[in-house]
């Protein structure tokens, strides 16, 4: 594929969509969204407007061609099932942007993408949890485009554009300054992709004609949590004092891991299930990882970009941070 490659995003106004509408036109690809309208379309894009959950919603796209399409649906599966087989025969490619979570839980250290997967059905509604929508969504791909179709399996993004909070919420927390409670241990390993990475990711192996199932996310080990912090307090300039914590004493004080203290997760099973698995068949495939600064400096200057420095939030997603009460009586321990 070459400059002028047609592509149709599905999303495209946020963070991994957006990211993607982003590096498309950087290689001069003619661009179309698809969205529900809620938020503008960035500029130099073809802008088609519909809700794929409502009766009629597809109708923008009953007509055109594309080379390539990028799906970033994660609710109900049979949006993925029809809007797949309203275009499989004018659809070159078919990426579903899916996540790691469609692997039964525990999936241990080291597992790769033949994992065994939760059970789902591209037909279900929006009545499945977060993982079985995912695997329904990439059984209606599957099914629409066979060979053609390829899986994204995504595990914790970060990077400008978020719009679940979890870095933005350290940047806010390290750039308030004082003591920080810094989950430890320091050096425990991370696994992440910045979504700049995984939108440039998918791009590329459509023009290499890969297909299937790719779990796109760093290395493990890529940063460590001391790391992610470290580049907090450099980005935002701050005094903060980062106080490293054991896990044990973070539990003692009842502090919630993943939604309290975002990114983070003790030493343990759901750890290796989130930051340690397999990703060599992405890496063989060109998957590229920014510096941990980079990411986090870029998320910072875009944060200072929003009105009152604040980050928009998914609606469907819980909120995430630390009560500052809470977080100073566990230091005082």
């Amino acid at each position: 594929m070459t400059d002028g490659t047609r592509l149709l995003v599905l999303g495209g106004t946020e963070f991994v969509g957006r990211a993607v509408v982003d590096d498309a036109l950087a290689r001069g690809w003619d661009v179309t969204l698809f969205h529900r309208g809620t938020r503008d379309a960035p500029p130099g894009v073809r802008d088609l407007r519909g809700d794929r959950s409502a009766v009629g919603g597809l109708d923008a796209l009953a007509a055109g061609e594309w080379d390539v399409a990028v799906d970033t649906w994660s609710w109900a599966p049979s949006a993925v099932r029809d809007a797949a087989h309203l275009l499989d025969d004018r659809v070159g490619r078919y990426v579903y942007v899916s996540s790691r979570s469609v692997y039964t839980y525990p999936t241990g250290a080291g597992l790769a993408e033949d994992a065994p997967v939760v059970e789902a059905s591209p037909d279900d509604g929006a009545d499945v949890d977060y993982a079985r929508a995912k695997r329904g969504g990439e059984l209606a791909v599957e099914e629409a485009f066979g060979h053609r179709a390829i899986l994204a399996r995504a595990g914790l993004i970060l990077g400008p554009w978020e719009n679940v909070g979890r870095l933005p919420w350290w940047l806010q927390r390290v750039a308030r300054g004082g003591p920080v409670l810094a989950p430890g241990p320091r050096e425990l390993p991370l696994q992440y992709v910045d979504a700049r990475d995984l939108a440039a990711f998918v791009l590329d192996v459509t023009e290499q004609g890969l297909s299937g199932p790719f779990n796109v996310v760093s290395p493990s080990g890529h940063a460590t949590m001391g790391e992610l912090l470290d580049a907090c307090v450099a980005a935002t300039g701050s005094d903060a004092e980062l106080r490293w914590t054991a896990p044990d004493a973070i539990e003692a004080a009842g502090i919630a891991p993943w939604t309290e203290l975002p990114v983070w997760l003790p030493p343990g099973e759901l750890h290796d299930t989130l930051h340690r698995g397999d990703v060599s068949r992405a890496v063989a495939a060109g998957l590229r990882n920014r510096p941990v600064e980079e990411t986090v400096a870029d998320t910072w200057a875009w944060l200072q970009t929003q009105p009152d420095g604040g980050a928009p939030q998914r609606a469907d997603r819980p909120r995430v941070g630390l009560d500052p009460d809470k977080e100073a009586r566990a230091l005082a321990l």
